[in-house]
């Protein structure tokens, strides 16, 4: 159960990509439910650390906090940048010792550095994957998502990204209506699935920003109802072929892969909130029947409904299966 959260910061330090760590793990939101974590920014030297943006942070503690920590996160740094000594070896100390590893944005080259990223799934911002993937030739790059989960090992994207990975964290350690209440506070979607593309196919789609948004509003509060390509683009006003594009474009998945990823994040929730069975939450999410619920859910999640459910909610629940 993740219950220690350590950031280590050295020279070069981005401070939004740290303060998107402090703002997921580091606030006191007890008054809504979320559980209270113990955390810190660390650093190898008490002297003022100088960041990309022309300031210096004044870190307090120091790298031996590290050693309590069950999950390590490196913000983004430059690239460009020698990583500390220390700071490579509290990483590779943290792994060792089973803490879960996190980097946010170039934050990935530190996780490179330590020797984390061989033979396994990263990523980092896309306009730094190809550097990525020369320097560390053994890593397996995902240049086009989120974020990657590789169970000890988490890399993200850009900064939102990383805010993704923060929240998906919160969701497999305290479920769904943690990780909500958390990114309400944050007023960020509750939830974006890693492999969802960093970016829109074009800078500035041909279209107003805000073309989808009265559709993806209603499909949420539809999402009891049968969705295909061609009734959602009826609904849009648009050709099946121009409403898949847009639809692309503007999320960076497809139709389906979205209504899929709303319901699975939906029946989460009346998992986690209501004792109804999940033949009933199948229904009420759009899944029809339970066997496809437990088939989407087992795909995504990596867990059967009951078995999310007796994770996050251990009072006694209805044994349908």
């Amino acid at each position: 159960m993740l219950t220690n959260v350590a950031v280590l910061a050295y020279e070069g330090v981005a401070p939004f990509e740290l303060g998107v760590l402090c703002e997921a793990f580091g606030l006191d939101r007890t008054e809504h439910g979320v559980p209270r974590l113990e955390f810190a920014v660390c650093a190898a030297s008490p002297e003022p650390i100088p960041t990309t943006m022309g300031f210096s942070l004044q870190v307090n503690e120091g790298l031996d906090r590290v050693r309590d920590a069950d999950l390590v996160a490196v913000p983004a740094v430059p690239r460009s940048k020698t990583v500390p000594s220390e700071v490579i070896d509290a990483i590779r100390e943290a792994y060792d010792r089973g803490a879960r590893i996190l980097s946010v944005c170039s934050g990935a080259f530190a996780l490179g550095e330590a020797g984390l990223l061989d033979g396994r799934e990263c990523t980092t911002h896309w306009m730094y994957t190809e550097e990525l993937q020369r320097r560390f030739p053994s890593a397996k790059v995902v240049p086009e998502v989120l974020y990657v989960d590789t169970g000890q090992v988490v890399t993200s994207a850009g900064t939102a990204a990383g805010l993704d990975a923060c929240l998906h964290i919160w969701r497999q350690e305290y479920g769904a209506a943690v990780a909500s209440m958390i990114a309400r506070r944050a007023v960020v979607p509750p939830h974006r699935d890693g492999g969802q593309a960093q970016f829109i196919a074009r800078a500035v789609p041909d279209c107003d920003a805000d073309t989808l948004r009265p559709l993806l509003t209603w499909i949420l509060e539809n999402l009891a109802e049968e969705h295909s390509v061609d009734s959602l683009a009826r609904r849009a006003l648009m050709s099946s072929r121009t409403f898949a594009r847009r639809f692309r474009d503007e999320l960076g998945t497809t139709p389906h892969s979205w209504v899929t990823a709303q319901r699975v994040a939906a029946a989460e929730e009346l998992l986690e909130t209501t004792e109804q069975p999940v033949e009933w939450i199948a229904g009420e999410v759009g899944f029809g029947n339970a066997a496809a619920l437990r088939h989407h859910f087992q795909r995504v999640r990596g867990v059967s409904p009951q078995q999310y459910r007796r994770t996050f909610c251990p009072a006694p629940r209805d044994q349908a299966s």
